[in-house]
């Protein structure tokens, strides 16, 4: 038998936690109180390299951004400055003395990065009709020499910028100037009559009048705009865009042709815009429509509104005028192959031209009568 302790209390179950003293349970919370500083500043830590990753991610994309940014500037300087001021001072220096003339051909080549004896030469050339031949000169070897200085002390100062911004920038603008010569005689000599690219270019989409006046000064061309001038609503750097335009309207028309929902949409949405140019009757007239094969909605609206009207659809494209045929097949209509040529096809007393800029919209086509 077991006896109790000698203490006079009896024994208890070691198992059991006992009450801590005073020291013990100031031992105890100290202890606690340094671990939770410890994940405290753990969890600081970890914040703080956390918002320094995001903040080095942000200075970096914003970076990228301004590099970005100066690459574009870059290229519209060299395309506006060899276009506008430049072009300019090649056919009309701006001052009297020659030294001030000199001056000013030096700035223009280190903005360019092109030696203006080079440019000038070459757009002589041109306006001539010409090839251009290099000729070796002094002026020439100087301005050279002002573009290798130039870079050259780029290059050193600022070498990140240099091969990051400026060259891609450089290099972009002459891809830019060769895209605006381009398509400033694409197809023939063409000019823009646009106000706001007029404006900031100095006039320069008047090119049909610079070519038959080439010593006038900017400010005058507006006065002797031509009228039988080939006139493009695009300027010359985005006159590519003119090609695309066909070729999405092809494909949207062959779509059209696959989807008798879409016809009866294409239809009605033209309807309406033909019903506020045309008033519905029977007079009995003739109609010319350009470019009206594939699908031919303008066909047969307007065959819906004038039912006694001759109809005659004109497209330079056979397999466009074959389709065409198919939706039409009555007498009403003729079917001519080649482009329209206002002196060699017989009068009518309505046109239908396809709007080259609003072609989908609902005004897309615009009926010209003639008297």
């Amino acid at each position: 038998m077991g006896r109790p302790r000698g203490d006079g209390r009896h024994g208890t179950d070691r198992r059991l936690r006992q009450p801590l003293g005073r020291h013990a349970a100031r031992a105890r919370g100290e202890r606690s109180a340094g671990k939770s500083r410890r994940v405290h500043d753990q969890h600081r830590a970890d914040e703080s390299r956390r918002t320094h990753r995001l903040r080095a991610g942000a200075r970096a994309g914003r970076g990228k951004a301004v590099i970005v940014a100066w690459a574009v500037a870059i290229a519209i300087g060299v395309w506006w400055t060899a276009n506008t001021v430049s072009h300019t001072f090649i056919h009309r220096p701006f001052f009297r003395c020659r030294a001030a003339n000199a001056c000013t051909g030096a700035c223009l080549t280190l903005v360019m990065g092109v030696p203006l004896p080079l440019w000038r030469g070459r757009h002589l050339a041109h306006h001539a009709g010409v090839p251009h031949a290099l000729r070796p000169s002094v002026d020439l070897a100087v301005h050279v020499a002002f573009v290798l200085a130039f870079w050259s002390a780029l290059a050193v100062g600022a070498p990140w910028f240099f091969a990051t911004a400026y060259l891609p920038g450089y290099l972009a603008g002459l891809l830019l100037c060769a895209a605006h010569g381009h398509y400033e005689h694409a197809g023939g000599t063409t000019s823009h009559y646009g106000r706001i690219y007029n404006v900031l270019c100095l006039n320069d989409g008047y090119h049909v009048e610079h070519h038959r006046y080439p010593g006038v000064g900017w400010t005058r061309l507006p006065a002797l705009r031509a009228p039988d001038a080939r006139p493009s609503r695009w300027p010359a750097p985005l006159r590519w865009i003119e090609g695309l335009v066909p070729a999405a309207l092809n494909v949207l028309e062959r779509i059209v042709l696959r989807s008798r929902m879409l016809q009866r949409f294409v239809v009605r949405a033209h309807e309406r815009a033909f019903r506020g140019m045309l008033n519905p009757g029977t007079a009995d007239l003739a109609v010319a429509i350009i470019g009206g094969g594939l699908f031919p909605r303008t066909a047969l609206i307007v065959r819906e509104l004038l039912p006694r009207a001759r109809i005659t659809i004109i497209d330079e494209r056979r397999e466009h005028l074959d389709v065409a045929r198919a939706f039409l097949d009555d007498d009403t209509f003729a079917f001519v192959h080649g482009r329209y040529d206002r002196g060699g096809v017989a009068p009518f007393d309505a046109i239908v031209f396809p709007s080259r800029s609003t072609a989908i919209a609902r005004r897309s086509m615009r009926i010209r009568r003639r008297r």
